[in-house]
């Protein structure tokens, strides 16, 4: 277990650079396993979640190689069942995107879900893929969950699937589907949210030389059957969800920071950060492969947020409305009770601790700022975006605030306190990540 403290900050100067990006790299690592051929993959995020990735496309038969700051994919014409169970950690997508993936294997794969996965939902996706051919089920014993994948192909067909409880379902189904014996046609029976992220599953399919036809109001996607992913060498991108709360700390205290490393034309979702900083009287410059961030340490303007296609950016919003004049409300983010935590929960309890004026109900957080915070010890609900959000919380309260379980940020951010303390954030205690 490690803990850090956090003191209060006024003043933040420099510049660091914004992490890779976890969905890219996991993303790109997945296409080049299944492209048959060496693939180079530079700048890859070496997380807790990209590795667990890159155990499972290691198992189906591909080969990594990691070398400095590239990995060497080698992709294999036909995957393999694993011979042994793969352990997905707690990474959602590794297990949602890669269930799919071994299904294409002539043999059967088992993954092994971590505690908190566990709880996340995967039903839907097992029953979309049991309407193309692909059967697999869910097993619990002795307390522990696995995903079954019986193996021998997809047939593909017509299939379908809510779009509000996870993209990364129909991203799965993109992955796996062009390798299917027929057309796939997915029919969405909600709303898709999250749409960015299937934006990005599709760039990176095309980078690969597959095609998928997402229609227009994304409630179908086409995906044609026996084609070829092409091995490629591409740079995985800065990450703007990760990059997010660096920008936040600058925006709340006295601050003259460069995050580097992020491109505002990437297909990343995430990056509304810096339409909501500006909305919120921030004074945030788009640059070339960087945001600069000038702030006075004065309050911010309340904003009106709608979670549906941003939902990572829940917890950096609702540390930053603790700072501003007004009655901020993020609504429409019912699906955060699914992620690494219940996070509206997670967000209402630990921030209340520290003082904050916030209000919880089924969807949405309410909170009325600018709030009289406190130092306090935070639970972080082993949630990374729970951890981050209370420390950049932190760096206006008064006092110390501990954060508790601090190493739950290797799951997509390994060097944030280090980060934090390049830019003259104390951080005592544990051992920072460099």
């Amino acid at each position: 277990m490690t803990d850090f403290t956090l003191q209060r900050t006024e003043k933040l100067r420099g510049e660091v650079c914004a992490p890779p990006s976890k969905p890219y790299t996991q993303r790109m690592l997945i296409a080049a396993a299944l492209a048959y051929g060496k693939s180079k993959l530079y700048n890859p995020l070496i997380s807790e979640d990209t590795e667990a990735t890159m155990r499972a496309v290691k198992a189906v038969g591909a080969k990594v190689t990691e070398t400095g700051d590239c990995w060497v994919v080698e992709g294999v014409k036909q995957l393999k069942g694993a011979k042994k169970p793969i352990n997905c950690g707690e990474s959602g997508a590794t297990m949602r995107f890669m269930i799919p993936v071994a299904a294409l294997a002539p043999e059967p794969s088992v993954f092994v879900l971590g505690k908190g996965l566990s709880k996340r939902p995967v039903e839907p996706l097992l029953e979309s893929l049991k309407k193309i051919g692909a059967p697999s089920h869910v097993e619990k014993t002795r307390g522990r969950t696995t995903i079954q994948v019986e193996g021998g192909g997809i047939k593909g067909g017509r299939t379908s699937m809510l779009g509000d409880i996870s993209s990364q379902f129909v991203s799965g189904l993109m992955f796996a589907c062009p390798l299917a014996k027929v057309d796939t046609i997915l029919t969405l029976t909600s709303p898709l949210e999250s749409k960015s992220y299937v934006l990005m599953t599709e760039n990176v399919l095309e980078k690969y030389g597959v095609k998928v036809d997402i229609s227009e109001d994304f409630s179908r996607v086409k995906i044609p059957a026996n084609q070829t992913y092409a091995p490629v060498d591409s740079r995985v991108p800065g990450d703007f969800s990760s990059a997010a709360f660096l920008l936040a700390a600058a925006a709340i205290t006295e601050s003259k920071v460069a995050v580097q490393n992020l491109d505002y034309g990437s297909i990343q979702g995430d990056k509304a950060i810096v339409r909501i900083l500006n909305e919120m009287g921030v004074n945030c410059e788009v640059c070339e492969n960087q945001i600069e961030i000038e702030g006075d340490g004065g309050l911010l303007t309340a904003v009106d947020v709608d979670a549906r296609d941003i939902p990572d950016l829940v917890p950096v919003c609702t540390a930053l409305a603790c700072y501003a004049k007004g009655t901020t409300k993020i609504h429409d983010a019912e699906r955060l009770k699914f992620k690494e935590s219940d996070r509206l929960n997670a967000l209402y309890t630990e921030l209340s601790k520290m003082g904050a004026d916030i209000a919880i109900d089924e969807s949405s957080l309410t909170i009325k700022g600018p709030c009289k915070l406190h130092g306090a010890v935070i639970d972080t609900h082993n949630d990374h975006r729970i951890a981050m959000a209370c420390s950049v919380v932190a760096l206006g309260a008064e006092g110390e605030t501990v954060i508790q379980h601090s190493e739950c940020v290797r799951k997509s951010y390994p060097q944030f306190f280090t980060d934090l303390a390049t830019l003259g954030v104390e951080v005592i205690g544990g051992e920072l990540d460099r």
